[in-house]
C-alpha cells in the first residue's frame, strides 16, 4: 500500500499551478509515497457559477476521501493565516482522524503577523501571544500527529511556492509512509 497525501493549499491559485503542482508531486514521489494536487483543470466550465464551485468542492471532498493523509501549505495568504479554504481540508482530516502535516514557508509567528495587521489594535482585542506559527487552533490541528508545523530555518523570504520547506515536511511525510506501510 502506498500513502497518499492530499496535497492543499493556495498553491492552487498560482498561474503556473499545474507546474508548481508536478514539482510538489515529484518531491513527495522522491520520498516514497503519492501526492494528490487539488488542481481545477479537469472541472468543467460550467455555465452556472454555482454549478462550478460546487463540482470543484465535490471534486476535493473525493480525493480527500481516496486520501490517507493531508500535507497543507499554512503560508498566510490574504490576511495573517493560512488560506480558508485550506483550513476547511485541514478540519476534514482532524475529523476523520487522519494524520495532518502542515508547513508554512515564513518563520514569522501568528502573533507578529496580527501586530502587523492590526497595528495599535492589537494590543486591545487581547488575540493569542503564544509566539505560534498560527492560530492556536490550526497548530493544535497539526500537532494532534504528533508532528510541528515545519517552518524555514532561516531568515530568508520566500513566497506560497517556495519548495525548501514543503520538502522537509515531506521528508518526514516519507518517514511516516515507512512507518505505516514497513517499505520504502
Amino acid at each position: 500500500m502506498t500513502v497518499t497525501a492530499y496535497l492543499a493549499g493556495p498553491d492552487v491559485f498560482l498561474p503556473n499551478a499545474v507546474e508548481h503542482a508536478a514539482r510538489k508531486v515529484a518531491i513527495c514521489q522522491r520520498f516514497g509515497f503519492r501526492g494528490l494536487p487539488p488542481l481545477n483543470q479537469g472541472v468543467e466550465t460550467a455555465a452556472n457559477e454555482l454549478k462550478a464551485w460546487q463540482a470543484i468542492f465535490e471534486k476535493d471532498i473525493a480525493m480527500m476521501e481516496r486520501s490517507d493523509i493531508i500535507i497543507a501549505n499554512l503560508t498566510p495568504f490574504g490576511g495573517a493565516s493560512a488560506d480558508a479554504g485550506t483550513l476547511i481540508e485541514v478540519g476534514w482530516f482532524l475529523g476523520r482522524s487522519k494524520p495532518i502535516f502542515g508547513y508554512s514557508n515564513t518563520r514569522d509567528n501568528f502573533e507578529s503577523r496580527m501586530r502587523r495587521q492590526l497595528g495599535d489594535d492589537y494590543a486591545e482585542l487581547g488575540i493569542e501571544g503564544f509566539h505560534l506559527p498560527d492560530n492556536l487552533m490550526i497548530v493544535g490541528a497539526v500537532h494532534s500527529g504528533g508532528y510541528p508545523i515545519f517552518v524555514p530555518t532561516d531568515d530568508k523570504a520566500r513566497g506560497i511556492d517556495a519548495p525548501d520547506v514543503f520538502e522537509a515536511c515531506a521528508e518526514a511525510v516519507g518517514r511516516f509512509a515507512v512507518e505505516r506501510t514497513g517499505r520504502r
